[in-house]
């Protein structure tokens, strides 16, 4: 019979960490969180010193009596919940639950699910950190507060069903005030100058651009009447060096943002792939997991880890792509620098060597941090610069350009960017030399208006980003906080720009209005620095908490006497109700919107509602509409299926083929017969 019992979070981790310690060892799972505050009340006794009252939490009671039959077998009882405040939380939770005071229970945790990681991480037990689970139970409980509070007042004064949030409110503002710019935006008319010139030493022609502002039509003409039959002169030629760092290895938040740009995965798809990988993927060798814990801030990496990666580089690459010097910048932050950055587990286990092991999803996102660890490890990419400055008729004009020296960590690795746009002007290539003195012959000038753009919307990965960098929420707060403002319909996703909704901006501006400290930025962020400062052990939870709940009723009962009734329409939809002749609105319900008429209660007519799209089905006559999988996968329909079966993956377009008369899909920048028998393919 096994001597000792290991508690873990998830089931997916038990038998993998079972077959790391053998026999002796029973491993089982507390399915997550086993003590919560009550859903139908408060749970906080503000009467009296702010205690919390914890309860079981309901489906969990069967997990706590498997759980005692355990404990009672044990000599020794070792909780292994993750490396973080809730991992540390849950760990006193199941203490206090399965009543292990008396028990010889210790505390191990493990960044990574690996054998060598999880028998070391026994031999450094120790006990729970009150300071970190007093940290995670004053975010649950002001949380609690803020969600208990001010929702109902949110109900009353808007509609049922919306919540507010310490953290969401905060991201909904950021997005709220972004649209505000962008809707109060006027943009500014300006002119560039550009000119193709060619030298005998220059190979092909070269473009360089006018140096200066111009800020009319009639100057930017004038300035090309003067040189188009002119010719430059190089005034100077300047060469020099420029170091493109390594990247940092990723935390939460880096990978979030990265995986959004590259991949096109939203911050909840993240989090879920990556929690995947890091509690185990089986593989030849057995089931193991392939990244180390994914939520943390820290940029620091194991002793082991440096010493394997800067093997492998070198073997693979060359001495000279090693790293040379350790630059980090350690993690001031006791508690997360207690954490490692987000990386592959074994550097020599290349996503090529396990892609048959991983979904598509997996290998995508494992790629990504297999290349970002390995980048961030290699030695700075070096290029040569050439600035040249050039004058025709007293007009300055300047061109610059660069070529690789060292592709250095950029052999394996770049940055994925948000957009496209770039200054196309920034850098020049030529295969030939340019020096000064030289005459260079002009090809070809052009003028052109710009206008300054709007600052664009958010994404996911850029709210992130102005989340972290304002301090507000932690790394494993995003995903829900995102998830959370999307699922109430305050915020729309079209495509990877989030756009406030009317009922999102109504939200706003009641919680600008009557709560005003809970939507500001820099007090979210304060008490964010508060929560750290509980987990560094120097603040007292109590005190915080004190200091919060007063101001919070006072501005509840303020905003429950002075706030008006704000009503927001539901949207109208061309379908008219069957039963009573009524045009149906479009209602969000948990799995969506749906149809409902709006003479509800004495009308109760419902109906699913589906996205047209504009064309009509080649079969029946009826719309086509947007219809998804089982699984969730997109595709296009009639609105008739069943009754008729016609569907397609790709958009369809309102054109038909010419040569059989079905109608065209769109894939990529071609139209495409949608008669598999057909084939006929033509340019949008």
């Amino acid at each position: 019979m096994a001597k000792y019992l290991v508690i873990v979070e998830s089931p997916a981790k038990v038998n993998t960490i079972k077959k790391f310690l053998g026999p002796n060892y029973e491993v089982v799972a507390s399915y997550g969180h086993v003590r919560d505050l009550p859903k139908s009340q408060l749970g906080v006794d503000v009467e009296h010193d702010y205690e919390p009252k914890y309860i079981t939490i309901r489906g969990k009671g069967d997990v706590l009596a498997s759980l005692r039959k355990e404990v009672k077998k044990a000599e020794k009882i070792y909780l292994a919940t993750d490396p973080d405040r809730e991992g540390e939380a849950i760990s006193w939770h199941l203490m206090e639950a399965l009543k292990l005071n008396e028990k010889n229970v210790y505390r191990i945790t493990f960044n990574e699910i690996t054998k060598n990681a999880v028998k070391e991480s026994l031999k450094h037990p120790r006990s729970i950190d009150m300071n970190l689970v007093d940290a995670q139970q004053t975010r649950r409980i002001l949380d609690r507060m803020v969600g208990y509070k001010i929702s109902p007042i949110l109900w009353a004064k808007i509609k049922r069903g919306l919540s507010a949030g310490r953290v969401q409110s905060v991201a909904l503002r950021l997005i709220c005030d972004r649209e505000a710019e962008i809707d109060s935006f006027v943009p500014e008319e300006y002119f560039t100058v550009t000119a193709d010139v060619k030298g005998k030493n220059t190979g092909k022609a070269v473009t360089c651009k006018y140096q200066g502002n111009i800020k009319s039509k009639a100057e930017a003409e004038r300035i090309v009447n003067d040189i188009k039959n002119g010719e430059f002169t190089v005034e100077d030629v300047k060469k020099g060096e420029r170091v493109r760092k390594a990247p940092l290895p990723f935390t939460t938040s880096t990978l979030q943002q990265e995986a959004s740009k590259a991949l096109n995965f939203s911050t909840q798809k993240t989090m879920r792939v990556a929690q995947q990988l890091y509690e185990g993927i089986k593989l030849k060798e057995g089931t193991v997991g392939i990244i180390t814990y994914l939520r943390t801030d820290s940029t620091r990496i194991a002793d082991e880890a440096l010493a394997s990666s800067k093997e492998f580089i070198e073997s693979q690459y060359g001495a000279e792509y090693v790293r040379k010097e350790e630059s980090d910048k350690k993690n001031q932050n006791k508690i997360q620098d207690a954490h490692e950055a987000i990386r592959p587990t074994d550097v020599t286990r290349t996503p090529q060597l396990i892609k048959d092991y991983l979904s598509r999803e997996q290998l995508r996102l494992y790629t990504l941090i297999y290349k970002r660890f390995l980048a961030s490890r290699m030695a700075d990419a070096i290029y040569e610069t050439t600035s040249v400055k050039l004058e025709c008729k007293g007009h300055k004009f300047t061109m610059n350009a660069q070529k690789a020296k060292f592709e250095g960590f950029m052999t394996v690795y770049t940055e994925a960017t948000e957009n496209d746009e770039s200054d196309e002007f920034s850098v020049s290539t030529w295969s030939g030399t340019v020096d000064k003195g030289d005459r260079l012959q002009i090809v070809e000038t052009d003028a052109k208006q710009h206008f300054t753009q709007p600052p664009a919307h958010f994404t996911e990965a850029s709210l992130v980003k102005a989340l972290e960098e304002d301090g507000i929420g932690r790394p494993s707060t995003y995903s829900p906080t995102i998830s959370t403002i999307i699922q109430r319909h305050y915020v729309a996703k079209e495509g990877k720009n989030l756009f406030v909704t009317e009922l999102g901006e109504v939200v706003n501006k009641m919680m600008l209005e009557a709560f005003d400290t809970i939507v500001d930025a820099n007090f979210t962020a304060n008490m964010e620095a508060l929560l750290d400062s509980i987990g560094e052990g120097t603040v007292k939870w109590k005190t915080v908490v004190s200091n919060f709940y007063p101001d919070l009723d006072l501005a509840v009962k303020q905003a429950e006497a002075s706030l008006s009734e704000v009503k927001v329409q539901d949207e109208e939809s061309d379908e008219i109700c069957e039963l009573c002749g009524r045009r149906m609105v479009i209602k969000y319900g948990p799995h969506g919107k749906f149809l409902a008429c709006p003479g509800f209660p004495e009308c109760k007519n419902t109906k699913p509602y589906f996205e047209k799209i504009g064309v009509m089905c080649p079969k029946c006559g009826k719309d086509i509409v947007i219809r998804k999988t089982k699984k969730g996968r997109k595709y296009y329909g009639c609105i008739q299926i069943p009754e008729c079966d016609f569907m397609v993956w790709q958009k369809p377009v309102d054109k038909k083929c010419d040569k059989c008369g079905s109608i065209f899909v769109t894939k990529g920048n071609k139209l495409v017969c949608s008669n598999p028998e057909c084939g006929n393919t033509i340019d949008k």
